[in-house]
């Protein structure tokens, strides 16, 4: 009989759906949850255990005998069904994350579905409310100490903003439609031992950076996704007539790459000088340290049909009397080429390869919003950014 069961669990496995995991939608399915009647992968499995035996019973599909009983779970349910009754109302400013997304956003989607069942009953859904309220610790600007602030979501008013202690006004205030998140970076997980995010804005013509975490993962998951929800709600105003799919795109974005490179200068005899480089989205920003408040600068990636461009090594025509060193590339804007380089050449590469995808992208309003920032703090500052 464990022969036939084990049999009949490897044709389940087959069955469209029941083939990637249920939660992150890996397609190395290893374990189930023999009492909820899904299939998983091996990390989210180890997620289902910590939920407690009376939530979530979890077993190898090959190792040990399968029951009648369990088989017969397996079939009723499957990952397809099971997805329809745990997820029925997941909201669409939610993050579903898959098997690359940061393991604290895996383990509280997997804890909304089935411990707190917030996509079956939407009251609990806290961060679609438009408000949020609380406290959050803040890493300081100047050093790695972090202090407890108090943070004001309003949809209404169109801000995020945090005090200081117990003072009347804000300390700062956010427009929600100019923040992005990205989640769990590793610089910041690193640093501050704790589960964390990176919220980046613009601030007089410049980005700014706050690096925000909390002891509790839930707490700071609802805030994420209650920014998410705000921001996706004024975005409805502003483009009543586009699709959910594209403003999703201009919610909250993980960094597509973060790493040290070599910078020079605009002079012929400027020397390369190690900076922290951040890709967000269409901005390439270059720091002193990876924590640092504000980007020393920050290149806006146009279309490569207005005039923008990355390749290896040094630009043929304006770009010929650079001294290259290591591996080195360009990105050259309409009205300036920026030259980097790197210790190994699949670094360059990798980096290439993101900054040439950025600008095959047609330009979106957003886009076009940005650009227009960006340039009016260049117009000022352009030759003393380094």
């Amino acid at each position: 009989m464990a022969d036939v069961n084990s049999k009949r669990i490897s044709e389940l496995i087959r069955i469209p759906g029941n083939s990637t995991c249920a939660d992150c939608k890996s397609d190395v399915v290893e374990y189930a949850s023999y009492n909820i009647g899904v299939f998983l992968c091996a990390n989210c499995a180890g997620v289902h255990r910590s939920l407690g035996a009376h939530i979530s019973k979890v077993k190898h599909l090959k190792l040990g005998s399968w029951e009648d009983s369990q088989v017969k779970r397996m079939e009723e349910v499957g990952n397809t069904v099971a997805r329809r009754k745990f997820e029925e109302r997941v909201p669409v400013c939610y993050r579903k994350p898959t098997q690359e997304a940061p393991h604290i956003l895996k383990e509280q989607w997997i804890r909304a579905k089935y411990e707190r069942e917030e996509f079956i009953h939407t009251s609990k859904q806290r961060y679609t409310r438009g408000t949020m309220e609380g406290y959050l610790y803040k890493r300081s600007k100047v050093d790695n100490t972090v202090k407890q602030r108090k943070f004001v979501l309003s949809e209404k008013d169109k801000i995020l903003k945090y005090y200081v202690n117990d003072k009347k006004e804000p300390k700062a205030e956010i427009r929600i439609l100019e923040i992005n998140i990205s989640f769990a970076p590793e610089k910041l997980t690193e640093s501050l031992r704790k589960p964390a995010f990176q919220i980046s804005f613009l601030n007089q013509g410049s980005t700014r950076h706050i690096f925000i975490y909390h002891n509790d993962p839930e707490v700071l998951v609802e805030w994420y996704m209650a920014i998410r929800s705000a921001k996706l709600n004024l975005l409805h105003v502003a483009h009543p007539t586009v699709a959910d799919s594209e403003l999703l795109q201009c919610l909250t974005q993980d960094f597509l790459k973060e790493g040290y490179l070599y910078k020079t200068g605009p002079k012929p005899n400027d020397g390369f000088k190690k900076r922290w480089c951040t890709l967000d989205g269409r901005k390439l920003m270059y720091h002193e340290q990876p924590m640092d408040p504000y980007p020393k600068g920050e290149i806006f990636l146009g279309s490569d049909c207005e005039g923008f461009s990355v390749g290896e090594g040094a630009e043929p025509t304006s770009c010929s009397k650079v001294r290259e060193q290591g591996f080195s590339f360009h990105v050259k804007t309409p009205t300036r080429c920026f030259w980097f380089s790197t210790d190994r050449q699949d670094d360059r590469d990798e980096w290439i390869s993101l900054l040439q995808t950025v600008i095959k992208r047609p330009m979106t309003p957003q886009d076009f919003y940005l650009n227009g920032i960006l340039v009016k703090k260049r117009a000022s500052s352009f030759f003393s950014i380094r």
